[in-house]
């Protein structure tokens, strides 16, 4: 009766340890998972141990157990099937099948990349969203003591908007207790062009955070939910209505037992309710901004870049193999989030040959041919522009300038601070503008191309116009510095312009008086091109706005 209580005492202890392990560790029950196969290989040598216990076995009788070496002869053909299922789902035995996991399709710059009103350029970049969500925070009196910003920041469209947001999380575990009742009431959610930051609170607290413990840890949550499910890198989003959502992708293994990882499934997970929807990747819906991570899609084009001509070519005489530049960013295209990042050769010299765009729910991957400089070749062109102000470049944004590809980067002081702005053209890269604000450093930028001979002044094909009438209305305005005049006149609801540095005698004319004006019509107002008439001065005006002789 004793020996079968201590039977039962170790096999009860056996299973509470298991059980702890699993808890604790969250394994997939799945031959791809690599923990999977660590479980199993510590359950083996448990059953070994045990099993030594048992028969309480001395030094020769080890050598000649026939159920030790039954358990040791598992224990050896677990370890070789890992063994050789890691080698045989490398790239070095299927370079060809990881280099065809990305399709690449060829973009055209200009067609799939539109201009941005400065009110859609994110001006922000990671860095910059923390500083300014912990400032938020802190401003929040009723909940910085028991609350702080999670790390996350996603940047996501919302609203076609811009914007990175990001959980709260309990300060301390001491926090969670006494909060955890009611969860986390709020999400922070930054405008990366606005720089507007705001606590969103929430009517029901978020119940299923990374900070919680125990069952409602989103991680357990999802385990205990989906026991075979290997999940990618999760994320934090809002559907368009505001309402906190995980996003949590679900790999799947493409080549072999553990190699050719891209998203087969996505599962969304309610962060206040729990409740999960579980999806297929390409019937994930619309508003999800982020099912493959960044860090995959790059590796994923690396493969493609790298082992077009196998794998011993990527290693030695590198052929044809071209890699992702350090770093990426993230643009926002039809409701969807791109990362972008350079294209180099892998021999590491400082020029790019293109870029690529690649869409993080779809997979959709674009290459444009767009030879220039590197994303950091122009971040040390934009800091030199402002050496004696020792500000940081910011990684850049690749937008569409007047139909040119144009890094956009954030200039940084010592304390995180976003300063200044500059463009610098990709493929002319000595080409750099900065500004105070964005619409300053475009107008220098536009200017630097034309003097560059990268654009053209258009032809001006408007056709020269004549009226003579007395003026019915005048006033005066500057713009950038210069002196101008606006009249009307009689019989016409048009606005015409008379910049005084060319028409200084506009200032002798008051209403009233008639006037002969030659002009093209325009936008908002008429050019002016010669003025005649009767002033103050009783004067004849030439053509020229000189006075005739």
């Amino acid at each position: 009766m004793k020996k079968i209580k201590t039977k039962l005492l170790i096999v009860v202890l056996v299973i509470l340890v298991l059980g702890i392990y699993y808890y604790t560790a969250l394994p997939a029950i799945n031959i791809h998972a690599t923990e999977f196969w660590v479980f199993l290989i510590i359950l083996i040598i448990l059953a070994g141990l045990l099993f030594v216990r048992k028969k309480n076995l001395d030094r020769d009788e080890l050598k000649e157990s026939k159920g030790l070496k039954l358990i040791l002869g598992l224990l050896a053909a677990v370890v070789i099937v890992y063994l050789a299922g890691t080698l045989l789902s490398s790239p070095v035995v299927n370079a060809k099948k990881y280099q065809q996991l990305m399709t690449v399709e060829n973009g055209e710059f200009t067609t799939d990349i539109e201009e941005l009103s400065f009110d859609q350029i994110p001006l922000l970049d990671r860095d910059s969203a923390t500083l300014l969500g912990n400032r938020k925070m802190g401003s929040m009196v009723e909940m910085v003591s028991q609350f702080e910003v999670d790390g996350l920041y996603s940047q996501i469209n919302y609203n076609d908007r811009p914007v990175r947001v990001s959980p709260l999380r309990y300060a301390s575990l001491i926090k969670w207790f006494t909060n955890q009742s009611e969860g986390i009431p709020a999400y922070i959610m930054i405008d990366m062009a606005t720089q507007d930051t705001e606590l969103v609170k929430l009517d029901n607290g978020m119940k299923y955070t990374a900070s919680d413990h125990f069952n409602r840890n989103i991680y357990r949550h999802l385990r205990f939910r989906y026991p075979t499910y290997i999940f990618n890198d999760l994320s934090f989003e809002v559907d368009e209505e505001g309402v906190p959502y995980w996003i949590c992708p679900v790999r799947k293994y493409n080549i072999g037992l553990f190699g050719g990882v891209t998203i087969g499934r996505v599962v969304l997970c309610n962060a206040i309710t729990g409740e999960t929807q579980d999806y297929a990747v390409e019937d994930a819906p619309q508003w999800i901004d982020r099912a493959y991570s960044a860090d995959l899609l790059v590796q994923l084009y690396d493969y493609y870049g790298t082992l077009k001509h196998g794998f011993l070519n990527s290693v030695l005489g590198q052929k044809d193999c071209l890699e992702t530049t350090e770093g990426y960013n993230y643009l926002a295209i039809d409701d969807d989030v791109w990362v972008y990042t350079g294209v180099t050769s892998v021999s590491g010299d400082q020029s790019n040959v293109g870029f690529v765009l690649m869409n993080q729910r779809t997979m959709e991957t674009r290459f444009y041919e767009v030879e220039g400089a590197t994303e950091a070749s122009a971040m040390s062109s934009a800091e030199g522009q402002v050496q004696n102000l020792h500000y940081t470049a910011t990684f850049p944004l690749l937008l569409n300038i007047s139909g040119e590809p144009t890094y956009f980067i954030a200039l940084k002081d010592d304390a995180g601070l976003v300063k200044m702005y500059a463009m610098v053209n990709v493929q002319k890269y000595q080409i750099v503008a900065t500004g105070d604000t964005v619409s300053k450093c475009e107008e220098v930028y536009t200017d630097l191309m034309y003097e560059n001979g990268i654009k053209e002044t258009a032809e001006d094909t408007r056709e020269i116009r004549t009226v003579t009438a007395p003026i019915t209305k005048i006033a005066q305005g500057v713009i950038e510095g210069n002196s101008h005049y606006y009249i009307m006149l009689d019989g016409s609801d048009e606005i015409f312009d008379i910049p005084v540095v060319d028409f200084i005698d506009i200032i002798r004319f008051d209403v009233g008086d008639e006037v002969t004006i030659e002009y093209k019509e325009g936008n908002q107002s008429n050019t002016v091109l010669s003025l005649n008439g009767v002033g103050k001065s009783e004067n004849g005006i030439g053509d020229d706005g000189m006075e005739e002789q």
